[in-house]
């Protein structure tokens, strides 16, 4: 099919900013769909029927395949395939049906009003996203912008920075980017007074140098302990680092957090890379506040808690590329059914601390292949007035890939 619909990037400067091409596919389209703020920066003389995004937005799917084979044009902010319009569509229309002409993103007007290299700073959105994404990025000397909800956003994001541990970083909320309306705000966050800002507008944080007791962590595998709130029932440091491992992360992936405790394992899934997803399965009520806290102060607030026990609480999930089972290798059903359920080509890790779960493991290991690992840690300890070594409990991981 020829390319029948062109999504048209425009910016503050509105329909004057367009180039030919753009000015030519509006001319030439039969209707054209953008937000009211975008329609009513086009000429009137535009003979296109004109057609505001529906709400539920959901609604403007059917609208566009409905027009498919004419000639239709889309107005979206900037560049539409940077967390825009562009990137959407292309989940529902095929690309060599689309024609895209973009504008220069709201990220490089903010990167040239900043005067930072775009290679050297962190492109974040919170534009219909939760605001807790942010902690992750918080670190000593980052640069960050910021996509905002509304104008609300920049406030939120002076308080959570100095209740981080960076009271001295700088915010610069850029208005209206490239146009008649543009302005500037600079203030530090623990200082920050400033009132509702505009809606349209990209915050730019230089997070400086932090306090000591800042909470600033690794995406590394391996948060400290004391990162996670929890009852006890924790995948220690160390352990959780090799597991996290073998589990071996990859962009995109979906994990089973089996028995998840305080969700240390999905959240750190998650943290490797931010599409990373997770689906963590608990039964404990309180453990589960445990895991939708841990995951929101930690930067992943859309880890999923499935609140039930396994094997019942795994039907009907999404199938996951990598399933840990921290807990539960003993109970019957639990295994098989997350083996089951693994994608071909998954993998699958357990630990087990007792016997009884060892036996287990022991057993899958002989059926299906895979590798054991045992790992005994020590930690230093007082001992009167020395130190000696006091052994943790040894852990032993299992680990199998399914058959492709």
């Amino acid at each position: 099919m020829t390319q029948w619909l062109t999504i048209i990037g425009i910016g503050e400067d509105g329909y004057g900013g367009l180039g030919q091409n753009a000015r030519d596919a509006l001319a030439h389209a039969g209707t054209v769909f953008g937000g009211k703020r975008h329609l009513d920066l086009l000429p009137e003389d535009l003979a296109a029927r004109r057609t505001a995004w529906p709400s539920p937005f959901s609604d403007a799917y059917p609208m566009l395949l409905a027009l498919r084979g004419q000639p239709v044009a889309v107005l979206a902010s900037g560049d539409p395939m940077h967390y825009g319009m562009g990137a959407t569509l292309t989940r529902y229309i095929a690309p060599d049906e689309m024609r895209i002409i973009p504008a220069p993103s709201s990220f490089s007007l903010a990167a040239a009003a900043m005067g930072w290299p775009i290679h050297e700073t962190q492109l974040l959105s919170v534009h219909g996203r939760p605001i807790e994404t942010l902690f992750k990025a918080f670190a000593p000397g980052a640069r960050l912008l910021i996509l905002s909800n509304d104008g609300d956003t920049p406030g939120k994001v002076a308080r959570m920075l100095s209740e981080s541990g960076f009271p001295l970083a700088k915010l610069t909320v850029l208005e209206h980017l490239g146009g008649e309306a543009q302005r500037r705000i600079e203030e530090a966050a623990a200082t920050w007074n400033h009132s509702r800002c505009a809606d349209l507008n990209v915050l730019a944080v230089d997070c400086g140098k932090s306090i000591p007791l800042a909470h600033a962590h690794s995406t590394l595998a391996g948060l400290p302990d004391e990162a996670f709130e929890h009852d006890g029932q924790l995948t220690k440091r160390d352990v959780r680092s090799v597991t996290l491992a073998h589990l071996a992360p990859l962009p995109g992936e979906l994990l089973w957090d089996v028995g998840a405790g305080c969700g240390s394992i999905g959240i750190e899934w998650m943290r490797s890379h931010s599409s990373c997803r997770t689906l963590a399965i608990e039964a404990n009520e309180r453990r589960q506040d445990f895991i939708l806290r841990n995951s929101r102060a930690l930067g992943v607030p859309d880890l999923q808690v499935i609140r039930g026990e396994a094997p019942n609480a795994l039907r009907d999930l999404p199938t996951p590329d990598a399933i840990f089972i921290g807990g539960g290798a003993t109970d019957e059903g639990v295994m098989d059914a997350c083996w089951e359920s693994l994608k071909p080509g998954g993998r699958l890790v357990a630990n087990a601390v007792t016997i009884q779960s060892e036996m287990a493991l022991v057993g899958w290991h002989a059926a299906h292949g895979g590798e054991l690992t045992k790992l005994a840690v020590s930690y230093a300890q007082p001992l009167g007035s020395f130190d000696t070594w006091r052994s943790a409990l040894p852990v032993t991981v299992y680990t199998v890939r399914k058959p492709a």
